[in-house]
């Protein structure tokens, strides 16, 4: 099993199911065990913990069996952790993040970007060029501003996000 002291797969699983679902992935008994039960061990409201549940099993991180009570008829879900496909759900989430990261270094490398000196926001050349490089929030004028250096830390980031081999 995966371990969730390992800073990548933490930030991974708080991203995914937040500091709640957290407590419910640390603190998840062993084995087959109900949403009511999952809720007492780990202190997690029911429905918190049933949020938790299903974001997890719509990732194939969990699973669970339906079981009906004989004499009442009512169903019960036993669920339980399977986090083997973890290694493959955070590739596909490396992939995913490197492929915005390149896209968002082409938008850099191709434009042209304004900002007035309240920062109200950055404008591409075309923008600016409507407005007559006049702020349309503040009314300050638009200056050219240098984005080399957000270009260098995204080529660092993807740099990172490659696959170690």
């Amino acid at each position: 099993m995966a371990s969730l002291d390992d800073p990548i797969t933490h930030g991974y699983f708080r991203s995914l199911v937040g500091e709640k679902g957290m407590m419910v992935l640390q603190k998840m008994p062993e084995g087959e065990v109900t949403d009511d039960e999952v809720s007492r061990a780990t202190g997690v409201l029911l429905n918190v913990v049933r949020r938790t549940l299903f974001i997890l099993y719509e990732k194939r991180l969990a699973s669970y069996r339906r079981v009906r009570d004989t004499d009442s008829g009512w169903l019960t879900y036993l669920w339980k952790l399977d986090l083997s496909p973890l290694a493959e759900l955070m590739e596909e989430e490396r992939e995913r993040l490197a492929a915005n990261l390149k896209e968002r270094l082409r938008f850099e490398e191709e434009n042209i970007f304004y900002t007035c000196k309240n920062r109200c926001a950055r404008y591409v050349f075309e923008v600016a060029a409507e407005t007559s490089f006049i702020c349309p929030n503040c009314g300050e004028e638009l200056m050219y501003q240098d984005n080399e250096e957000l270009v260098e830390v995204v080529r660092k980031r993807i740099e990172k996000l490659r696959p170690t081999k």
